[in-house]
Order: structure tokens, then C-alpha cells, then sequence
């Protein structure tokens, strides 16, 4: 079985990322690499070709291109790849537009290459936990389900700060958090509400909270901020038999119960912190009791796994175009729901 013969277009942070992935499989090759500025080129792997333009790189004897450049130039780069007959794996966000993407999508479909979009995040710790959690039912039929992400850094770097370049959060973590929530409900989507803000950043978005209405009777709420100042990644997913929760990017986290619940018969008043409440004042001694979540064994190399396969027609490709055009689809909506302050039918 040959070696899978890997190009890189766009060796910057990303690029350099796919590099140290694509040389750790035995079955990928990377063969050539290319950028416009040349301070990206200064540590390229010892017998690796360097190429300055796209189409001197598209004329090596490679099988598959990665593309990393800015998100304006992935529509063009996708076209040039196919075009010279090469597989494609996209960095996101896939397009700039559905159109954009729709494309992108015919073009390699014509030249007959696989085409996928790098949604490496399907396969961080924490979701697939919670995924594990949801797809077993562990805590009984769910009703909502919590995304958080927030950060200190406040401002954007790099492209991050220019719209046309797709700069701003949406469009960097909201597209992974999308798709995590999307690959998790198995249900169309009745609304979308979102709030959409720049906080400290003059042109791009740096909060924003999405809620979602699946047609299966589940709320989702997505919520990110670059300035809340307190550092977390969170997730909650409330059952009527129980509720999960994780704390951080490594996972830990718990599954909560109750004995029993909250009886209603004539009794004495006890005045609680929260006043006079029986509802939401502090549980009586053992009444909660707490489960480990399930453990779960994933890496961001189960999606180069899942490409190789793919690559030699063991399996499909996890990550489909229809999927990723879901999400720009939601993006829309997205957008469109914070300008108008309304909620938005989608399916």
C-alpha cells in the first residue's frame, strides 16, 4: 500500500500543526509545502520541498492538498486543487458563504476528488464525553443541553480582527461549537435566537449566545466570550433523570442525581439563604448523590484515521459536505437573528 503523498498550502500556525499530524502516520507522506511569507518557511522539515505560489506546488506528484490559508482563499485554492486532481482536506470555516461553498462542493465533485473540511473538534475529550452521556441516555430524556466557552484574552489577533478575512468568533470556536451541537441532536432545527455582540472589538465579534430549538423538544444554548474574565469551558446537559457536567477542556466532570424529589407536605417554615423556599434552598444531607461520567477514548487523530481510511475506501468520511453546509446555513441564521432580534425558522 503506497504512501499517502501530502502538500500543504498555508504554513502558518495551522499549517504547521497538519505538518507535525500528517509526519506522525505511517501510512502520510508530506511532500511539499508552500507560503507567501517566507519568515513561515524558516522551519520547514528537513526534505520537504518549499514552494512560494500554489500552482508550482499543485504540479508536484501528490495525492492529497491541505489548505490553510485565510478564509477567503479557501474557494480558490479548492478549485485549484481539484483541478490538478487532488484530494482536499479544508481548514474552517469551510466558505465564506453557502454559494461560496456550494461551489466548492460541484468543482470537486466534477473532478472526482474527496473533498472534507478539517472539524477536528468532533473529536475533543469533553464533547465526546458529553456526547457519551446523551447517546446512552444517562440522564434520562434531556431538555437542555450548555455549551460555554469563555476567555480573558479579549482581543482578536492575526485575521481574527478583519471582517473580510472572516475575522471574529463566530467564525473560529462558533463554527466547532455549531457542529458539536449539531452532531449531537439527531433532530431538525425549529429556531434559532442569537445575541451577537463586539465587546472590545471595534469591527468583529468577540460574545456571542445562540439559542437553539430542535424540533425534538431540546433547547441548546451556545455561549462564548473572549472578555468574561473568568477562564472556563463548561457544559451542561439537564435530564428528568439526572444532570451532566464538565468543568474544563479535560473533561472532568460529573453526573448528579436526587433519592428523591421535593415532597410537598405541610411543614414548619425554615428560613434558608434564599428566604423562605423550599424549592431552592439547600438539599438535605445525602439527598443528591453524584456518578463519573463515561470515560471515552478519542483523539484530534481519529480524524486523520478517519481521512486515511476513507483515502483507501475502508470507510466514508465522517465529516460530510451536507453537515458543513448545515452549519454556514446556521451561521446565516445566526446573523440574522441578531440584526433582526428575532428568532429565525430554519428546517
Amino acid at each position: 500500500m503506497e504512501k499517502i503523498k501530502v502538500g500543504i498550502i498555508g504554513f502558518g500556525f495551522m499549517g504547521h500543526n497538519h505538518a507535525d499530524m500528517v509526519q506522525s502516520f505511517d501510512e502520510m507522506e508530506l511532500v511539499a509545502v508552500c507560503d507567501t511569507n517566507p519568515e513561515q518557511l524558516t522551519d520547514v522539515p528537513a526534505g520537504v520541498k518549499i514552494y512560494d505560489n500554489a500552482d508550482d506546488l499543485l504540479k508536484e506528484d501528490i495525492n492529497v492538498v491541505i489548505i490553510s490559508v485565510p478564509n477567503p482563499l479557501h474557494k480558490e485554492m479548492t478549485v485549484k486543487a481539484a483541478r490538478a486532481g487532488k484530494h482536499i482536506i479544508c481548514e474552517k470555516p469551510a466558505a465564506m458563504s453557502v454559494a461560496e461553498f456550494d461551489e466548492m462542493v460541484k468543482v470537486t465533485q466534477e473532478c472526482n476528488v474527496m473533498f472534507t473540511i478539517h472539524h477536528q473538534r468532533r473529536w475533543d475529550y469533553d464533547y465526546r464525553r458529553m456526547k457519551a452521556v446523551f447517546d446512552q441516555n444517562l440522564v434520562g430524556d434531556v431538555y437542555i443541553i450548555k455549551s460555554q466557552l469563555y476567555g480573558v484574552n479579549g482581543n482578536m489577533h492575526d485575521w481574527h480582527i478583519y471582517p473580510e478575512m472572516g475575522g471574529g468568533m463566530l467564525y473560529d470556536w462558533g463554527v466547532h461549537l455549531i457542529d458539536q451541537i449539531l452532531q449531537m441532536v439527531p433532530s431538525e432545527i425549529d429556531t434559532i435566537f442569537a445575541d451577537v455582540k463586539n465587546v472590545i472589538n471595534e469591527k468583529v465579534d468577540d460574545y456571542f449566545n445562540i439559542i437553539v430549538r430542535f424540533k425534538n423538544n431540546i433547547t441548546a444554548e451556545i455561549e462564548l466570550g473572549t472578555y468574561y474574565l473568568t477562564p472556563k469551558r463548561g457544559w451542561f446537559i439537564g435530564g428528568n433523570k439526572g444532570s451532566a457536567i464538565i468543568d474544563d477542556f479535560s473533561g472532568a466532570g460529573k453526573i448528579v442525581r436526587t433519592k428523591h424529589l421535593l415532597e410537598n407536605v405541610p411543614g414548619k417554615i425554615t428560613m434558608t439563604a434564599a428566604g423562605p423556599t423550599r424549592s431552592f434552598g439547600p438539599p438535605e444531607p445525602g439527598l443528591l448523590y453524584e456518578e463519573p461520567l463515561p470515560d471515552v477514548e478519542c483523539s484530534h487523530r481519529d480524524y486523520f484515521v478517519n481521512f486515511i481510511n476513507a483515502y483507501y475506501g475502508k470507510e466514508e468520511l465522517m465529516v460530510k459536505n451536507d453537515q458543513v453546509r448545515r452549519i454556514l446555513r446556521f451561521l446565516d441564521a445566526v446573523r440574522e437573528s441578531a440584526r433582526t432580534n428575532k428568532a429565525i425558522k430554519f428546517e
